[in-house]
């Protein structure tokens, strides 16, 4: 069997799992936050994991619950699932590559700020933000481990930007400090940084606040 004809013979029990889901109020081709928080639990994945942000990212869900036909049957397609068995198999592997693949990291994270952003807005709010830097900058919650045995930098993050008292996240600032952060968890000095490099201005005052941190050096203590 090609690759194509594969894919064909997956669309018919993609699309009988994705109509069990739906509910009668539901638009047509999609279903809501009730029938994703079935889903879920039909995947035995809890709602506080990270692995629920890589599986929107695969079905490339518009917003968080929501999840379009479309969507859904090009995802699990694309890595071969026809089944929740395949799928419980391939959310295992999510669960191991999120925090360990920097690619798949990458995209899920950038698909967090998508479906974390409110309905007609184009920034994150700090709340939600803060709730998503916890999950993805923590390894507690199968994300990857930014606070080191010198340096808290998820911790200091936090508490930097609520002193700024920013009311919400734009694009740049949280694609770049994903950037920022693994270079900075492997050069602690913070050699790479510089005052002319292209950061957004907030992680340039970040690296002050951290220098203040540090007692007036960059150096780690």
């Amino acid at each position: 069997m090609d690759e194509n004809n594969g894919n064909t013979a997956l669309i018919a029990p993609l699309t009988k799992i994705f109509e069990s889901y739906r509910d009668a109020n539901d638009e047509k081709d999609q279903f809501g936050i009730e029938g994703a928080m079935r889903y879920f639990q039909d995947l035995g994945v809890g709602l506080d994991e990270i692995v629920v942000l890589g599986v929107a990212e695969l079905c490339q869900c518009p917003t968080m619950g929501e999840f379009t036909k479309e969507g859904f049957l090009n995802g699990w397609k694309l890595v071969g699932c026809s089944s929740l068995t395949d799928m419980k198999k391939h959310v295992k592997s999510l669960r191991k590559d999120i925090p360990q693949n920097p690619y798949v990291f990458r995209h899920v994270y950038r698909h967090a700020f998508i479906i974390s952003r409110l309905q007609g807005q184009r920034s994150v709010q700090m709340e939600i933000a803060v709730e998503q830097w916890r999950l993805f900058f923590d390894e507690s919650s199968g994300g990857i481990k930014t606070n080191t045995e010198t340096t808290p930098w998820l911790d200091w993050w936090l508490q930097f930007m609520e002193q700024r008292g920013a009311k919400v996240v734009n694009k740049d600032l949280w694609e770049q400090l994903e950037v920022f952060l693994r270079k900075a968890i492997e050069d602690e000095n913070l050699d790479f940084w510089n005052e002319e490099a292209a950061w957004p201005g907030v992680i340039d005052e970040f690296v002050e606040f951290v220098r203040e941190k540090r007692g007036g050096s960059l150096k780690v203590l």
